[in-house]
C-alpha cells in the first residue's frame, strides 16, 4: 500500500501537467519524477482507463482533449503562499498591465481557496512588505498587450522615444521581454533597420497590434544572448 501512495500523487501531478500546458513529452516527466518512461506510459494508460481523454501526438508528446475540464486544484498552504509573496512583489512592479491582471488572475485563484486558507493569507498579507519601488511608480502599461501580440506572432506598430530624445515610427515583431533595473525591455525585430533592437516599454508612446501575423523566430532567446556576447554587443536601449 505504501507503493502506490507516491503513484497516486505522481498520476494527480501529472493531470495538473496536462491541464497546465498545451503539451507535455514523456521524457519531461519521467525527468520531472525521476521515473523511467516505461514508467510514463504505464502512468498515461493508467489515467486514459480512469476516463481522462488523452490526444497522444506521435513523436511529440501528450495533450488532453480541448473540451475537458476537471473540478479546480486546491493549493495547498504553501503553494498559497507564494502567490501572496509574488503578489506583493508585483504590485511593486512599474508596468500597470502587470499589476492590474495578476490581480484579476489571483481573485479567480482565491475564489477556490478554502476558508481558512482564505483567513491565514489575509493574515500572511498584511505582514509582507516589499521596499523596491515603494513610491509604486508606474511608467509603462504595454506589457501584458506585448505578451499577447509575442504568443500570438502579431506585428505592432510603436511610436518610440529614445534616450537621445528621438522620435520614431516602427513596425516590429516581438521576440522576448526581460526586465532590468526595474523597466521592462522588449526585445524586437524591427522590420525598419531589419534587425533586432531593444525597446524599454517606459519609452514606447504608442502601441497597436496590427492585422497582420509573422513566422516564429526560429532563435531561441539563450542563443540570441549567447550571439551578443560573442559579437561583444552591449544591453543598449534605443
Amino acid at each position: 500500500m505504501s507503493k502506490e501512495k507516491p503513484r497516486i500523487a505522481r498520476l494527480t501531478s501529472i493531470l495538473t501537467d496536462l491541464q497546465s500546458k498545451r503539451l507535455v513529452t514523456a521524457s519531461n516527466l519521467a525527468k520531472k519524477y525521476t521515473v523511467s518512461i516505461r514508467t510514463i506510459y504505464r502512468d498515461m494508460r493508467t489515467l486514459e482507463q480512469s476516463g481522462v481523454p488523452i490526444v497522444t501526438e506521435e513523436g511529440k508528446g501528450y495533450s488532453l482533449l480541448d473540451t475537458y475540464t476537471i473540478p479546480p486544484i486546491m493549493f495547498t498552504e504553501e503553494e498559497a503562499n507564494a502567490l501572496v509573496t509574488a503578489g506583493h512583489i508585483i504590485t511593486k512592479n512599474k508596468d500597470a498591465s502587470l499589476s492590474k491582471y495578476y490581480d484579476k488572475a489571483v481573485t479567480k485563484i482565491k475564489s477556490v481557496l478554502r476558508t481558512n486558507q482564505k483567513v491565514d493569507l489575509e493574515y500572511i498579507s498584511n505582514r509582507i512588505q516589499v521596499r523596491d519601488n515603494t513610491g509604486v511608480e508606474k511608467t509603462s502599461e504595454n506589457l501584458i498587450q506585448l505578451q499577447t501580440a509575442l504568443a500570438k506572432k502579431q506585428l505592432v506598430h510603436i511610436h518610440y522615444h529614445s534616450l537621445d530624445d528621438k522620435y520614431s515610427q516602427r513596425n516590429i515583431e516581438p521576440f522576448a521581454l526581460f526586465t532590468t533595473q526595474g523597466n521592462w525591455v522588449l526585445i524586437a525585430l524591427c522590420r525598419t533597420k531589419n534587425a533586432y533592437r531593444y525597446f524599454r516599454l517606459d519609452r514606447i508612446t504608442t502601441l497597436s497590434l496590427l492585422p497582420q501575423f509573422f513566422e516564429p523566430h526560429e532563435l531561441s532567446l539563450q542563443q540570441y544572448f549567447d550571439a551578443c556576447r560573442k559579437t561583444w554587443q552591449p544591453l543598449t536601449h534605443l
